[in-house]
Formats: structure tokens, sequence, C-alpha cells
């Protein structure tokens, strides 16, 4: 079942707001997630991704788990991209 926009940046701006999120591994992490890294907070991402619309996100299936949607966002030379594996969030990339 895809989230869609509004639920997809709702949800994510609620896991970040309450920390309640992990960090996909990866071996480039330190240049790919600079949340992960702490180079920047969960309240500038969460910034970043309120001046989002629909013309700034997309979504397609998880390279390896057809089923998991990954979304999106691109906004002011950010790039976020996420996915929900209930109840979890899981990001892969926050990064500029």
């Amino acid at each position: 079942m895809t989230k869609g926009f509004k639920a997809a940046r709702r949800d994510v701006i609620a896991a970040l707001a309450s920390g309640d999120y992990l960090h996909a591994s990866r071996g480039d992490i330190e240049v790919k997630n600079l949340l992960a890294t702490g180079e920047v907070c969960a309240a500038q991402v969460i910034e970043v991704i309120r001046t989002c619309n629909g013309s700034h996100y997309r979504s397609s299936p998880h390279h390896a788990v057809a089923s998991i949607e990954v979304h999106v966002l691109k906004r002011h030379g950010w790039y976020i991209k996420f996915y929900f594996i209930e109840p979890e969030t899981w990001f892969v990339s926050v990064h500029q």
C-alpha cells in the first residue's frame, strides 16, 4: 500500500519530532546521511521537509524488497530518502 506525499510527510515529521527513527546501514553513510552523523539535527530536516510539496516528492519500490515504498524529497538542494517498516521510520540519505 502506498502512503502518498501528504501521509509520508506527516509521518516522517512525526518520527523526526519524536526521535523515533533509525538509519539504514550503508558504506557511504558519512556523506549520504548527515542526520546519522550528527552534522544536521532532526529539527533542521523537519524545516526542509515542511517546505516540500508534492512537486518535490517521488516514491518507488525498494530495490531489494518491492513491497517497501521508498520516499524521496528534493528541496533547496537537499536530498532526503526514507522508508517505513511499521512501526519504524528508516532514513537512507539526508544530504545536500
